[in-house]
């Protein structure tokens, strides 16, 4: 099945039928010239009513720490976007909603079948982490993050959103070691 073909059949899919009567895309990017594939949760509602991934505050960090220009990003002949879900899952009590369970796994293959020269994977949260990693992540987000040279093709992230800055100013070696190395595997990702 071709990318065009493919958001057809995730549209017309009666799982997502309340999305599509809604008028809702499925938000996620793909080219099959694309090198990197970035992993996340799920669209924000922001994200979800404007049709882009990542175009806010967490999008620019994520910019920063990859070492691209947000132009780069979402180009889809370098770049993926390639949520959990492909569309913003409603608000929950303590934030947004968790990705459906099960959507990943029966999009996930076959969009990536269809992307032969990806070379890196980043992995952001913990919802593509348990499903990319599975049993080989550490006991933590943060050991799995500071560990993530064992992950190759695979390279794990906590969330960039600007909420985190409490967590980055625990782990001071995120922005020392672990920032550095993703911009050299995106770097030889996209050469």
């Amino acid at each position: 099945m071709t990318l065009d073909e493919l958001r057809a059949a995730i549209k017309a899919d009666p799982d997502n039928a309340a999305y599509t009567a809604a008028g809702w895309e499925p938000l996620y990017t793909a080219g099959p010239t694309a090198r990197i594939v970035v992993v996340g949760q799920a669209p924000g509602r922001k994200a979800q009513e404007a049709g882009i991934p990542w175009r806010d505050a967490s999008g620019a960090k994520l910019c920063g720490w990859m070492g691209v220009t947000d132009e780069l990003f979402h180009d889809p002949s370098s770049f993926a976007i390639v949520p959990m879900d492909f569309y913003y899952p409603g608000k929950g009590t303590t934030g947004d909603l968790p990705p459906r369970p099960g959507f990943a796994e029966k999009w996930h293959p076959q969009l990536l079948a269809d992307m032969p020269d990806v070379r890196l994977t980043i992995l952001i949260g913990s919802y593509a982490l348990k499903h990319y990693l599975g049993p080989r992540r550490r006991k933590t987000l943060t050991e799995t993050v500071r560990e993530h040279g064992d992950y190759a093709p695979f390279f794990p992230l906590v969330h960039p959103s600007p909420l985190n800055f409490r967590w980055q100013a625990k782990n001071p070696w995120f922005v020392d070691e672990t920032v550095p190395a993703l911009q050299a595997a995106v770097a030889a990702a996209l050469a």
